[in-house]
């Protein structure tokens, strides 16, 4: 990965508004990472990834410019939060799971990456498989051509999707079902520890021939895979590329002497630290050392400050920005801008029942007004505040449309707006009242 930091945040824009602080932190800190392997070995063991705090209201993009930065390097990525975790002796999950659910994300994006890799091969199987069930089949309507030749046409019509709602028969692999059990915190997947030792059973389902497809896409991928090739290059990946997301961490931030409900607060950071810090965590693919995972711990910080956090866990994470709540302004740049700008998202899904659906550059002005205001007179959930909005808009469109009509074009202007929002006008404008 070799994106300089302008680059990675050019990248980022593209999905988030605004937040330039938070982007640029991340940038240098993923940049840090592809220096820090070209070194040597002895130089990598010393440099050690530097942490990051997000602070800001929720809804202004702390996760997703965590997220959305894991999947521009495709790097494992999970998001947990703090509040799940538990002083060791209360009830709540163990500290160490976070690195295990990291390293199950690692195990899958590699097994992802290495079926894509064996899919050709796979799919050739696959089509083999399917054309001598299809040729039995229609064994009546070869007539006199050759079973090559008769085969060669039906691999023709299956790759042009001419058999693909066709109802087969296919032996599957019958696999043991998952059960997990959690004692104290720890997962326990039986079906993939007993998996193994299991006779492999199969049994006869009916499917269509897509499906069918898949499955044994899937299966014969399966076979052509190193799984311990696999588990080792996850877990390297898991160390050197992994992030790990802890949200909601200014709801541990509190003392211990508080006593009550929130005794247990500054013994979760306790208990949290020593992952940060960097030790070795035993999975069921084998031992993984922290110490060059990277951390991204994000909170609202309303009540409780950074400062607030034990010094040794404040130690480990040195960098500190701060999210700014968002304005009109960046409501405007969030439903025309990104590419998966919301207005777009509903023009398409309103599309399937034919509505061409398109918003005026007024309607965009008094729809970030409405949601600004909104934010601002009750609680700010920053562009979550958009969501609640266009479904009020939305509603009578969304609920008259579909059926099997021609393309009707609808245009949401700012009366439109105005007259649909009048509810939620009326609530906000009293609200500027009320103390």
């Amino acid at each position: 990965m070799s994106l300089s930091p302008k680059q990675i945040v050019n990248e980022l824009d593209k999905y988030i508004i605004g937040q330039d602080a938070a982007k640029r932190a991340v940038a240098i800190a993923l940049r840090n990472r592809y220096r820090r392997s070209k070194l040597s070995e002895a130089d990598r063991e010393e440099i050690t990834p530097k942490n990051i705090i997000m602070k800001g209201p929720t809804g202004v993009g702390k996760t997703e410019i965590a997220r959305r930065l894991a999947k521009l390097v495709k790097a494992p990525f999970i998001k947990v939060e703090a509040t799940k975790y538990t002083e060791v002796g209360y009830v709540g999950r163990d500290v160490e799971s976070m690195v295990r659910d990291l390293v199950e994300c690692s195990i899958r994006l590699v097994r992802e990456e290495k079926m894509k890799e064996v899919a050709v091969r796979a799919e050739g199987t696959a089509e083999k498989k399917i054309v001598a069930i299809l040729s039995d089949m229609k064994k009546g309507e070869r007539g006199e051509l050759a079973k090559e030749v008769f085969d060669a046409k039906l691999l023709e019509e299956l790759r042009a999707g001419k058999y693909n709602d066709t109802q087969i028969e296919l032996e599957v692999l019958d696999a043991p079902k998952s059960m997990e059990i959690v004692p104290g915190g720890a997962e326990i997947n039986i079906g993939s520890i007993f998996g193994e030792m299991l006779p492999k059973r199969k049994k006869r389902r009916k499917m269509t021939v897509r499906q069918a497809m898949q499955q044994i896409i899937n299966e014969e991928s399966e076979k052509l895979i190193d799984n311990d090739a696999v588990n080792t290059e996850a877990l390297t990946r898991a160390e050197e590329q992994g992030i790990i997301f802890i949200d909601e961490i200014d709801k541990i931030a509190g003392k211990a002497n508080q006593g009550g409900a929130d005794v247990s607060r500054e013994g979760v950071q306790r208990d949290i630290l020593p992952i940060v810090e960097g030790c070795t965590v035993m999975t069921k693919y084998g031992a993984v050392k922290t110490d060059f995972i990277l951390f991204i711990a994000a909170g609202a910080f309303h009540i409780s400050k950074v400062e607030d956090l034990i010094p040794e866990l404040q130690g480990r994470f040195p960098i500190n920005v701060e999210l700014e709540s968002l304005s009109k302004e960046d409501f405007v740049k969030i439903l025309t801008q990104p590419q998966n700008a919301i207005t777009s998202q509903y023009a398409k899904l309103l599309g399937v029942d034919n509505i061409d659906l398109e918003f005026t550059q007024d309607a965009i002005e008094e729809i970030a007004t409405i949601s600004a205001d909104m934010n601002a007179t009750s609680e700010d959930i920053g562009a979550r505040r958009l969501h609640t909005v266009m479904e009020y808009l939305l509603e009578d469109i969304s609920f008259n449309a579909g059926g099997d009509y021609p393309m009707v074009k609808v245009t949401i202007d700012k009366k439109y707006v105005d007259e649909h929002l009048e509810k939620i006008i009326k609530n906000r404008d009293l609200k500027k009242y009320v103390l």
